[in-house]
């Protein structure tokens, strides 16, 4: 069996001595609020923007809540210089939101010099799959028809995702390719669900003891999340489940050696690449699930957000 990183063991321990309970023990309201209170309890420092401001944005519907992360050397409408990322926050599209995510999104506007833009999506069981799509899809059509007025460039243009935010990036690169735009130069993926059936290896391989993401939390993620069972051959939720993935946006995908959700993110890796995309796979050794956002606990987490960073810089240049 793959061996844990210490720095994983160690917070995973942390965890414990918290105790966090198993997701799938609670109901949603209470695992948004055990998810919310970690994220607060978190003493860690983001690195600097240059402004951060929430805004409601027409949506699907009614208002739909996104906060915006100017960097520090900012564009302007006269001189749209930055490039421009929608992020959507992880969670299982039933838990997660613009707070518990805070710290990544700052850190992606810094670390690429990009304006970011985290959407408040409807989640699960209250909003059903594919409010989420929609609401998603939404926020990336307003950013760029608003790019240049946020000082932004509308040609330079990405989506960033992790775990449940990794399966809406990969399904808005699948729905602008087919809509003809917006035009995407980076789908950025961290361990993201390409197949809601919860069919791949990983499944059983890492089914627990491997940090709060188990088996059974993603089984509680799905039930939450679809409709029904069947909702999971749709391919906007299982993008690996399109019935052609060539044409979409360049990819990175990040995986965690030790994650229930390993083989979704490789697969669709090696899915991308069949179909002619061109990817780049970075697969970090003895990590678990949501190891990226673990700063500074653990080095990798910062290592795979500048891997990140790099490759959205890449494709912006």
């Amino acid at each position: 069996m793959p061996t844990l990183h210490p720095q994983i063991v160690s917070v995973i321990e942390a965890m414990q001595r918290a105790g966090l309970k198993p997701i799938e023990a609670l109901s949603p309201d209470e695992a948004r609020r055990q998810m919310e209170e970690t994220a607060k309890s978190r003493k860690v420092e983001p690195l600097p923007v240059g402004r951060v401001e929430d805004r409601p944005i027409p949506g699907p519907a009614g208002p739909l809540r996104i906060r915006l992360y100017w960097p520090e050397a900012g564009g302007s409408e006269a001189k749209p210089t930055v490039p421009a990322i929608a992020y959507y926050h992880g969670g299982g599209h039933v838990i997660g939101s613009l707070d518990t995510h805070d710290l990544i999104a700052r850190n992606l506007c810094h670390g690429v010099e990009a304006l970011v833009v985290s959407v408040d999506y409807r989640m699960g069981p209250e909003h059903r799959f594919p409010a989420a799509v929609e609401d998603s899809f939404a926020a990336l059509e307003w950013l760029h028809a608003n790019a240049a007025s946020l000082g932004a460039d509308p040609e330079r243009l990405g989506v960033h995702g992790d775990s449940a935010g990794g399966n809406l990036a990969a399904v808005m690169a699948l729905i602008a390719r087919d809509r003809g735009g917006p035009m995407l130069l980076l789908q950025s993926l961290v361990y993201p669900v390409a197949d809601y059936t919860l069919s791949a290896s990983s499944y059983q391989t890492y089914a627990e003891g491997y940090g709060l993401l188990t088996r059974a939390a993603m089984q509680w993620f799905q039930r939450h999340y679809l409709h029904r069972p069947e909702d999971a051959e749709d391919w906007r939720a299982s993008p690996i489940r399109a019935a052609n993935l060539a044409g979409v946006a360049p990819a990175i995908v990040v995986t965690a050696e030790c994650d229930v959700l390993h083989d979704d993110g490789a697969n669709y890796a090696e899915a991308l690449r069949r179909a002619g995309v061109p990817v780049e796979y970075r697969e970090f050794p003895g990590m678990v699930h949501a190891f990226f956002g673990m700063v500074p606990a653990v080095d990798d987490a910062m290592n795979a957000q500048r891997a990140v960073w790099q490759a959205f810089r890449r494709a912006f240049a």
